[in-house]
């Protein structure tokens, strides 16, 4: 995993910017609207997120309307769900492990 989309995204602005854009395409205005930022601000931060290959614009007239771009989120959810097949190994381990302390706490009736 590309450690520019981590970067990328670690900014909270940019990432508010990404979940905007899970909705669909805007432009430059209404994401510095909704996110409550200048437009020169908006514009910075998608030209990283268009350099670190997150978005794509398309010029319509004078409008630039950005959208998601879906195989970078493609590939970091394959990236995560390595990850997540460990974690539920080891809690599943945890709880094997939990359930045989309590199982020896509980008091035996006699």
């Amino acid at each position: 995993m590309d450690t520019t989309t981590f970067s990328a995204l670690a900014e909270p602005n940019r990432l508010h910017i990404v979940e905007l854009l899970r909705n669909g395409p805007l432009t430059v205005g209404e994401i510095a609207d909704q996110v409550g930022i200048r437009q020169p601000q908006a514009s910075k931060h998608l030209r990283v997120l268009l350099d670190a290959g997150l978005v794509d614009v398309r010029v319509v007239a004078n409008r630039r309307i950005y959208r998601l771009q879906q195989e970078p989120f493609r590939e970091l959810n394959e990236w995560l769900e390595t990850y997540k097949a460990l974690w539920d190994e080891r809690f599943d381990n945890l709880e094997r492990y939990l359930k045989e302390l309590q199982a020896k706490d509980k008091p035996s009736k006699e």
